[in-house]
């Protein structure tokens, strides 16, 4: 039995390491390729390792645009985002998960049948209010239409769920009103589901790009994804240069995953997501 557990326990890591390196392996080459002249780029075979380190592609990149620009509008408007879902989501999550009023099924049902409309579907009416609105070119614009997420209310709700009966009806006796309950009972002992959905929807946000194409045309507003196009062109795209701008764009997104890995195991754990 101790031989068959140490073969299993080694061909457990084995395999998990072969994953680990297959997940890895693009970010490894998207950090060479940075690195690499742009008569390396095309060298075949290809290499892993740069002959020479070129770190004048992180300096061009800086100027070839405003790529300090781009950075604030999207790390901006992402947090906006998570500010303001997080000011609707949690009270509705609340209110599905604790109160019991006529109609909470069904409402709940149509929220989550919300979340099987494609995103497509959506940014030709959401377009047309945002110009009504005179939010074309504007941050207004670029947050209005993720300012509340079905997702984040079932998440929350599910997390909510998972407290004790017993601790809120004791809140209750103390005096504590829903407010109170949800600021002192629900999100501490939801922290890991928040943390978790914040993570979520940064790097969702951050990661837009269809609808900041549409809804700017001011250069200042655009975000890191859009300015990323501007390395790829038709005369002849500088793949250095594009892989050292993608390195900058996943850089926040890399330190911000490692730093809240376990707040993700934990959340997805508390609240029932598989």
């Amino acid at each position: 039995m101790r031989w068959q557990q140490f073969v299993f326990r080694w061909f457990g890591y084995a395999f998990l390491s072969l994953f680990s390196f297959i997940m890895l392996f693009p970010f490894v080459w998207l950090l060479s390729t940075s690195l690499k002249s742009f008569d390396q780029v095309y060298v075949f075979p290809p290499t892993l390792i740069p002959e020479v380190f070129r770190l004048e592609n992180y300096v061009e990149i800086w100027k070839s645009a405003p790529l300090l620009r781009y950075l604030f509008n999207s790390l901006f408007t992402a947090s906006v985002i998570i500010i303001v879902q997080l000011l609707l989501i949690i009270p509705a999550a609340y209110a599905f998960a604790r109160l019991r009023f006529k109609g909470s099924g069904i409402l709940f049902l149509s929220v989550l049948a919300t979340m099987m409309i494609p995103n497509q579907i959506t940014f030709i009416p959401n377009f047309l209010t945002i110009k009504q609105l005179g939010w074309v070119d504007t941050y207004a614009g670029l947050i209005a239409p993720f300012s509340v997420s079905a997702f984040g209310i079932f998440m929350l709700r599910q997390a909510f769920m998972q407290v004790p009966k017993e601790l809120e009806e004791a809140a209750i006796l103390d005096g504590c009103g829903h407010a109170r309950i949800m600021r002192h009972l629900m999100l501490p002992l939801s922290g890991a589901a928040v943390v978790t959905y914040i993570l979520l929807c940064f790097i969702k946000s951050y990661n837009e790009l269809f609808w900041p194409l549409i809804v700017t045309n001011n250069e200042n507003l655009r975000t890191v994804q859009l300015g990323l196009t501007r390395f790829i062109t038709e005369g002849g795209t500088q793949w250095n240069l594009v892989m050292a701008v993608a390195t900058v764009i996943i850089a926040p997104l890399a330190v911000l995953f490692i730093s809240m890995q376990k707040f993700i195991v934990k959340g997805v754990a508390t609240t029932g997501l598989k």
